[in-house]
């Protein structure tokens, strides 16, 4: 098994391989997790891994919470993650890479990253000033029949995306151009359809392209034929757009 040890960032979300991650960064530990990225020579990978969070808090709490005042805060790396980090974590994460770090006059930064290769947890270290683990890099098996499974879920998709627009009564931009290759198809198709957490890290740790294309194939259908007998949406944008403030 080969293993590569990289800094940990724990998210309320999911990241897949191709997709754009922006950051804002404003906790001490994941500043100095930039600044410490900053120093990688500009012509080499500036890598992170992010994990979506099982059991615990994205940011670290600041004040004793009501209605216990007297709660003893947890600081340092692991704040909000509980006595061992590997349990609060989804096993299979994502890499990142950052193409752009930059550091605001108050100390926080603004970051740009993008998902490259899927990893599976393997521990993780609280030593340091963040948190780091060692992972294990998992290859993108294709699967059998994963071409044909791409095509059908772009055609669902499209419907999907004609069904949402009429939901919310607007209109649907055309000649966008969608990608063919069947594990882009796979990894765009499973962020751009409303899922919760749990749904999109079943998503992100399928086993290949052709089964992760199967099940988006199965939500497909199932989310269109519920938008068919909406006669509106709630708000979802309220809940799908960037909530972290790291």
């Amino acid at each position: 098994m080969t293993t590569v040890r990289l800094p940990l960032f724990p998210l309320n979300s999911v990241l897949f391989p191709g997709l754009v991650l922006p950051l804002n960064i404003f906790e001490e530990r994941y500043r100095a997790m930039m600044r410490d990225l900053l120093k990688t020579p500009e012509d080499e990978p500036r890598r992170f891994a992010v994990v979506a969070i099982r059991d615990g808090h994205e940011v670290a709490t600041t004040s004793p919470g009501m209605p216990d005042q007297t709660a003893v805060l947890r600081r340092g790396p692991s704040a909000g993650f509980g006595d061992d980090p590997v349990k609060a974590f989804h096993e299979v994460g994502c890499v990142a890479d950052a193409a752009t770090i930059r550091e605001r006059a108050d100390g926080s930064f603004e970051v740009l990253a993008t998902g490259t290769t899927r990893v599976r947890l393997v521990s993780v270290d609280t030593s340091g000033a963040y948190l780091t683990a060692e992972l294990e890099e998992l290859p993108e098996e294709p699967g059998e029949e994963a071409g044909a499974l791409a095509e059908g879920v772009l055609r669902a998709f499209r419907q999907y995306q004609k069904r949402l627009a009429g939901a919310r009564e607007r209109s649907l931009a055309t000649g966008a151009d969608l990608p063919d290759e069947p594990a882009v198809v796979s990894y765009l198709v499973a962020a751009a359809v409303m899922l919760d957490v749990p749904a999109r890290q079943r998503l992100l740790q399928a086993p290949d392209t052709a089964s992760r294309l199967r099940e988006e194939l199965t939500l497909l259908r199932a989310e269109t034929a519920i938008i068919r007998h909406l006669p509106s949406l709630p708000a979802s944008e309220l809940t799908r757009g960037p909530t972290s403030l790291n």
